[in-house]
């Protein structure tokens, strides 16, 4: 991107939180946090003004797959952003003061996403849809086990996961592509860990449940109803995109339609998807008085009995679909920082980098029966989820989730 004056590179490690053995919930989330606290060469203060003190920004996030590390800095800093990841993925010091200051951040952490419903309630259906199974746990782990995990235990997750071979660098800006790979060449650090254990792939089994309900004293209800979906490789999953869209993507979509314009039942109303190497989920988030909850959840089952009926989606709506997926893809990648997370994501999780125009090309292939076929496999005859916070109890919804 030769007109821009910044640089953006990130790290990508090939693992998340469906890696961690059951003792080590929220490892990954943990090492997040830590790498920033400092290495042999620099302190914390010291990274964060390395990279402040030339304008740049540096964050990271974890997810259940993958952990992702990245700088943005003004495109002749680039060395520097490097160095600092570098540093930073390969060497962390891991100093025990330092680990036991951040156990007490994460925990302070756990407890924002329990004062958090909308966050809350996503937790909850994940773990209602994928019982027993890392994929289902939360991210940032549990209290019990971030009390109890050892700075060892985490030393030893990270020499396990944090290889060369488990991990994509990606750059994006005004950056030279011969220049990028020598400057990650030598800041190269190979060490010797154990192999990294192989992926608990889900294998359909237990089946979900139908009801999670976490009482709280609020306002509102917030639900999520879902069921599983497709893998993050699934042929189908462009046309899952665009079924996505229809059903809750956007204030043109069905939900934002029925539910807020039409009958006033919310003011937030959504579908999004979870996509896995192996498996998936859909779900519809939405938020509601007490009292009207048995009104919004009556409409939400509709909708979706609604698209099995059809069998789909009308041509209007496909066409308004792929029209705001490619548009909003296309605009999505004006900074190196987009650009950068969407290069290194996909050659990580995927193994390729498609262009944008293959990228439209996909989308703009669905036809009416692509989405059919997808509503078939993830919607007709498949168990329904819900998820519940707020003011209300197991017996309250009991069957609601069908």
């Amino acid at each position: 991107m030769p007109t821009l004056r910044s640089a953006s590179v990130g790290f990508w490690v090939g693992s998340g939180a469906r890696d961690e053995p059951d003792a080590l919930a929220g490892a990954s989330h943990f090492l997040e946090h830590l790498l920033f606290k400092g290495t042999d060469r620099r302190s914390a203060a010291e990274i964060a003004e390395a990279v402040e003190s030339v304008g740049g920004d540096m964050n990271a996030f974890t997810s259940h797959e993958l952990t992702s590390f990245y700088v943005r800095v003004p495109d002749r800093d680039l060395p520097l952003a490097v160095d600092i990841l570098s540093d930073i993925v390969w060497s962390p010091a891991l100093r025990p003061d330092e680990v036991e200051s951040e156990r007490k951040v994460i925990l302070e952490e756990i407890r924002t996403r329990d004062d958090d419903p909308d966050d809350l309630v996503v937790d909850a259906f994940a773990g209602a849809v994928f019982p027993g199974h890392p994929i289902g746990r939360e991210i940032v782990g549990t209290r019990e086990t971030i009390e109890g995990m050892p700075r060892e235990r985490i030393a030893d997750y990270h020499r396990t996961h944090y290889q060369p071979d488990n991990l994509v660098v990606a750059a994006a800006g005004n950056v030279d592509h011969d220049g990028v790979v020598a400057l990650v060449e030598d800041a190269l650090r190979i060490h010797d860990g154990p192999a990294r254990p192989a992926r608990l792939l889900h294998d359909g089994e237990p089946g979900p449940e139908s009801l999670a309900v976490v009482e709280d004293d609020l306002e509102q209800v917030h639900l999520v109803l879902g069921t599983r979906a497709l893998a993050l490789d699934d042929p189908d999953r462009y046309a899952f995109g665009v079924l996505n869209q229809v059903l809750g993507g956007g204030m043109a979509s069905r939900l934002f339609q029925e539910v807020r314009e039409q009958r006033g039942l919310a003011y937030s109303v959504y579908s999004f998807r979870a996509a896995y190497a192996e498996t998936g989920a859909l779900g519809i988030y939405a938020g509601t008085a007490p009292e009207r909850v048995g009104e919004l959840l009556e409409v939400l089952h509709a909708q979706i009995d609604r698209l099995v009926a059809d069998g789909g989606v009308s041509d209007r709506e496909l066409d308004l679909a792929k029209g705001h997926i490619v548009g909003s893809a296309a605009v999505s990648l004006e900074s190196s920082s987009s650009r950068m997370n969407r290069i290194g994501q996909s050659l990580l999780t995927h193994g390729e980098v498609p262009t944008l125009d293959e990228v439209v090309a996909r989308f703009d292939a669905v036809t009416a029966t692509d989405v059919a076929r997808v509503v078939d496999r993830v919607l007709r005859g498949a168990p329904r989820t819900l998820a519940a916070v707020g003011p209300v109890t197991e017996a309250d919804l009991a069957g609601a989730a069908v």
